[in-house]
């Protein structure tokens, strides 16, 4: 199982990855959270920006399709997308997720 991470600037972008990747059956459960502020440079320039966070749970063999979705429809030119492979957890959760 993987827990993948994934920022958008606002809510829309946010809602419409999350709808495509459980449609499309490569995420088992997105939540979205509301990012107050980040901050980080980009092209020269420090950006303080308010953003929306994907916490995406998936099949470890999901992962380049779910790669790929996200690189479609995503606006930023190089979106965050970060994968954490679950060491533990619950095994009813876990099974869930890998149904």
């Amino acid at each position: 199982m993987l827990i993948v991470y994934n920022t958008c600037p606002d809510k829309e972008s946010a809602e419409k990855i999350a709808i495509r990747l459980i449609k499309n059956k490569v995420a088992a459960c997105v939540n979205i959270i509301k990012i107050e502020k980040s901050v980080y440079e980009w092209k020269g320039k420090i950006c303080q920006e308010p953003e929306y966070l994907l916490v995406i749970k998936t099949k470890d063999k999901n992962y380049k399709r779910l790669e790929s979705e996200i690189k479609k429809i995503h606006p930023y030119s190089v979106p965050e997308i970060i994968a954490f492979k679950v060491e533990r957890g619950s095994k009813e959760y876990i099974d869930w997720v890998n149904r």
